[in-house]
């Protein structure tokens, strides 16, 4: 029955009962008064109680484990149900409400006893030894766990005793969570380069491992959703026509083919033959969707991950076979370097590769270069801007950094003039056609009143220029001096290039091509994959520069001034294709831009992707 000054249970928490009417008032160990139903509580004993305090200092005659044991003894082969009054007498000699609310905690651990306040029973043999187990491994663990917590803290983390715990750790490191319980047990910052810090000063990563691909969700594994054959028919043979796939010597996916036959007035026909793996991957296939989530082809030192399977790359990329298919775009080039007219169309076509060193001392290839410098020129007096800066190649033998810089070519300068003459010319094709088509814009930047001549200006360039954007309105590149633009030289490698041949090949096809709805999704949906893996990528090649550097403390390096900031400059290592910045001291007040320095190293952070130079 209830009755005012009766003990109760309350949210699992002691409480009196004080008031009953059309709900019950109960009182709360920290002096608050409740109103609650009559279902929110139970009554522990029917008192009369008129305070909570010293409702603890009550205790038993047995622990829970011997009242179990008692309890079994007793009752356990009849299957008898309990109540608190009999648990509290047997526990304490008398059923009191201390004894009553004591009672209660010995059952509600819930490994001895079952059943409610009104119906207890003990639990079988088994199942109280398996109880007890768990929570005797739980204790053990919590006490691990408490001493992994204090070297954590210390800085004295076992990797391999402390394996179980640290994964959380590693969890925020590459970016899989953003929280760790660890570190943040442990009073640490819960932050990826935290996380990175102390799985370093662990031991429990090699400096040598790369976290940064996996932070921003880039796939190291290459694609492998099976792409057939590309279909035979409706190909113009062209293998008796020269065609020269031109790329670095290490390059094992080529994707474009050139040829320019000049006509002697300056203009002539140039073929850029592309790979076509849209004669097969086309729109909703599964290797279309694996494309299109992966945004590009990611490469790194440690490895390629492809965006199409490489199993694929025989089949498409130009000149690993006696003859390739491709996309061909014929385009008549005035003398004026200005497109005349463009011709697109599925070809067939007989590719010799050549490394940039081999073309630059080909003949053939030199109507190309000249076309090259010429093109060039145009483009700059459009307004292009032409940043260069010196590029590396980072190379990896085990656990060593190989950093080696890379040659300029004219040839390579040919090649990107025919990629950016192509993008120009599918642009327009499109364009004239009403196509759905994915065109790269970039607006007029904010130029400096003086720009510098060097590596200074090309820094000066590149810090005024806007965003790209990727849209299906056309519109002016700015920084490249085009009216219109899209990229379609690299379908193997980029997934908007493969977007865009699909588009000129349902065109060819007579079928209908994706609209403009459906085109801006599938872009919005690559240039997100295609960022994270560009940030990916700018993480990774520092990454691996600093592990370079790092047994290289107090090495001197020749620099190049780019910029003075009050007591600051940004500077740029040649030998490392690297730019930092460092304090000027007084003595350097009156260097200029494009002014050599030599810098020492004083410093790697490796974690925080940091190295630390000054003036030497």
């Amino acid at each position: 029955m209830l009755k005012t000054h009766s003990l109760c249970l309350y949210k699992q928490k002691p409480a009196i009962v004080t008031a009953i009417d059309d709900k019950i008032t109960v009182s709360l160990a920290d002096g608050r008064d409740v109103r609650v139903r009559v279902k929110d509580i139970e009554i522990l004993h029917e008192g009369p109680i008129v305070s909570l305090a010293g409702l603890e200092d009550v205790k038993p005659d047995l622990n829970v484990r011997e009242l179990w044991e008692l309890c079994l003894d007793e009752y356990g082969a009849a299957d008898k149900k309990l109540s608190l009054r009999d648990m509290a007498e047997l526990a304490y000699g008398e059923f009191t409400p201390a004894s009553a609310w004591a009672v209660y905690g010995l059952l509600s651990g819930g490994v001895y006893f079952d059943g409610s306040i009104s119906a207890i029973s003990p639990r079988p043999a088994a199942d109280v030894a398996a109880a007890e187990q768990k929570k005797n491994e739980k204790q053990l663990d919590s006490t691990r766990r408490s001493a992994y917590v204090e070297r954590l803290r210390s800085g004295r983390v076992d990797f391999e005793e402390d394996a179980q715990y640290i994964q959380d750790i590693a969890a925020l490191a590459l970016g899989k969570t953003e929280r760790s319980r660890s570190l943040r047990e442990a009073g640490i910052k819960e932050t990826p380069c935290a996380a990175h810090r102390l799985l370093l000063e662990a031991g429990y990563w090699k400096p040598s491992f790369n976290p940064h691909p996996y932070r921003y969700g880039v796939n190291l594994v290459s694609a492998d959703a099976p792409v057939p054959p590309p279909p035979e028919k409706e190909r113009l043979d062209f293998t008796s026509v020269p065609a020269f796939a031109i790329d670095n010597e290490w390059s094992a996916d080529p994707d474009d083919a050139l040829y320019f036959e000049a006509d002697g007035s300056g203009g002539g026909t140039l073929y850029i033959h592309v790979a076509d793996p849209a004669a097969s991957v086309r729109h909703g296939t599964e290797a279309d969707s694996e494309a299109l989530a992966r945004g590009v082809t990611f490469y790194a030192p440690e490895g390629i991950s492809c965006m199409i399977t490489p199993e694929a790359l025989p089949l498409f990329a130009l000149g690993l076979s006696e003859t390739s298919p491709a996309l061909t775009f014929k385009l008549r080039i005035n003398p004026d370097c200005t497109i005349d007219a463009v011709d697109i169309f599925r070809s067939t076509v007989r590719v010799t590769r050549l490394t940039y060193a081999d073309a630059d001392n080909d003949e053939r290839i030199a109507p190309l270069m000249e076309l090259s410098s010429r093109n060039v020129e145009k483009r700059l007096d459009l307004g292009a801007a032409l940043i260069e800066f010196p590029e590396v190649r980072i190379t990896i033998h085990g656990e060593q950094v190989e950093i080696s810089p890379q040659k300029e070519y004219k040839s390579a300068a040919a090649v990107r003039e025919c990629m950016l003459l192509a993008g120009e010319a599918a642009a327009a094709w499109a364009l004239q056609r009403g196509l759905p088509f994915p065109y790269i814009t970039q607006e007029t930047g904010d130029m400096p009143g003086v720009i510098h001549e060097g590596l200074a200006g090309s820094y000066q360039l590149r810090r005024c220029m806007r965003p790209r954007s990727l849209s299906t309105k056309p519109g002016l590149h700015w920084g490249l001096g085009l009216d219109i633009y899209s990229q379609v030289t690299s379908p193997l490698r980029r997934y908007t290039d493969l977007l865009a041949h699909q588009q000129i090949r349902a065109v060819l096809r007579g079928e209908a091509p994706l609209d403009n709805e459906t085109l801006l999704l599938k872009l919005g949906t690559a240039e997100r994959a295609t960022l994270a893996a560009a940030r990916a990528d700018r993480a990774t090649v520092l990454h691996w520069k600093l592990v370079y550097l790092l047994d290289r403390q107090d090495s001197v390096w020749d620099a190049v001034l780019l910029e003075k900031n009050g007591p600051r400059a940004a500077l740029f290592i040649p030998a490392l294709g690297m730019e930092t910045s460092c304090a000027l001291g007084r003595g350097a007040k009156d260097l200029l831009p494009n002014d050599p320095v030599k810098l020492k190293l004083k410093s790697v952070k490796l974690a925080e992707s940091l190295a630390n130079f000054v003036l030497d």
